[in-house]
C-alpha cells in the first residue's frame, strides 16, 4: 500500500498481494485494506467476491480449476463439475474436509481450441474428460 499510495483505485493490486502473501483474504485482511485505502468494507467485499480468482479461505494443498467458458462448457465443462461434486463432495470455490483440494471455475482460460480445459495446480491440460479429472484429483 505504501508503493501505490493508499490511493483507492489501487484496491485490486492490493488484494492480489495480500492474497498472494497469504493465501487467502479473511475478514482481518479486508478490513485493514478497506481502512488503509479508504474505501468502505463492502467495496474491498465486493471486489473480493466478484473476481474468482479471490478466495476468502485457505486453499487446499492442491488446487484444480475447470474452466466453464462458452467452448469448456459445451464441451462439457459442467459434466466434470458434476463429476467432482459426486465424488470429492465439493463444488466451486470450496476445499475438500482434509484440505487437499480446492475446486475453483474460471469464465475462460482461452484454451478453447482444446476444450474442455483444466488447470491443476497451474498446469493446464485440454480436452479433459470427467473420468481424466477424477482419476488426477485421485492422485492427490
Amino acid at each position: 500500500m505504501l508503493r501505490l499510495g493508499h490511493r483507492p483505485d489501487a484496491l485490486i493490486e492490493v488484494l492480489h498481494t495480500v492474497q498472494q502473501s497469504f493465501g487467502y483474504l479473511d475478514d482481518d485482511a479486508l478490513r485493514y485494506v478497506s481502512t488503509s485505502l479508504h474505501v468502505p468494507l463492502s467495496k474491498a467485499y465486493g471486489v473480493a467476491t466478484f473476481y474468482s480468482l479471490f478466495t476468502l479461505r485457505p486453499q487446499g494443498e492442491h488446487t484444480c480449476v475447470v474452466c466453464t467458458g462458452t467452448a469448456c462448457h459445451i464441451k462439457g465443462s459442467t459434466m466434470i463439475l458434476n463429476r467432482i461434486r459426486s465424488r470429492f463432495g465439493i463444488g466451486p470455490k470450496q476445499t475438500t474436509a482434509d484440505n487437499q483440494i480446492s475446486l475453483l471455475t474460471a469464465r475462460c482460460l482461452g484454451a478453447c481450441s482444446i476444450a474442455p480445459a483444466v488447470v491443476y495446480d497451474g498446469e493446464a491440460k485440454g480436452k479433459q474428460a470427467p473420468d481424466d479429472v477424477i482419476a488426477r484429483l485421485e492422485e492427490w
